[in-house]
Parts: structure tokens; sequence; C-alpha cells
């Protein structure tokens, strides 16, 4: 029987370093749909679940298609998820910090 389990994501050293800028901790996410969970370093406490399992982020465009790619993509996402961005600790403001 096939398995219907879904990747989780791999975080890469991208990521682990923007975390760690941030004073966060970062784990593949428990939620099926979302690539990271986020923790507050000091505390433990949760505080958000970011990044969509079917869409590509900064780091994965890197690796797959180069840095003009990359920095494109970015650049179009930042502009899509402007409103998200602005509100300081929002899921969106996760997403933007630790995968773009």
């Amino acid at each position: 029987m096939p398995s219907h389990q879904q990747q989780q994501y791999h975080i890469t050293a991208y990521t682990r370093k923007q975390a760690k800028r941030l004073g966060v901790d970062v784990r593949p996410s428990a939620h099926p749909a979302k690539k990271l969970d986020v923790f507050d370093k000091r505390t433990g406490e949760k505080l958000a679940s970011v990044g969509g399992m079917g869409y590509a982020d900064y780091p994965t465009y890197l690796l797959k298609e180069g840095k003009v790619v990359a920095e494109e993509r970015r650049r179009l996402y930042r502009i899509r998820h402007a409103r998200d961005l602005a509100v300081v600790g929002s899921n969106g403001w996760w997403a933007n910090e630790l995968l773009w």
C-alpha cells in the first residue's frame, strides 16, 4: 500500500542563520501543510507556523534556479505579501524573515 505521509521540509542553512539572528528556534512543522514551526528561544513558546509546503522559498530558488531567479522571486513575493510583512510578529512577517 502506498504511503500518503507528507514529506517534512528540510530546514536550510539560510533559514537556520536567520533564526539565530532573530533569537528563535525553527523545527519542521507539526502542521502537514506548513514548512516551519517557530519557537521563542528563551521561553519555548510557539510563535507561528509558516511557509506553505506547496511553494518554493528563497533558499530553494537559490539552490535550484540560481541567484538571479531567487532575487526576482523574493522581490515578487515581497510585493504580493507587503501587507503581511508590515505586521511584526505575524505569520507573514516570520515567513519573510526566515524563508525570504
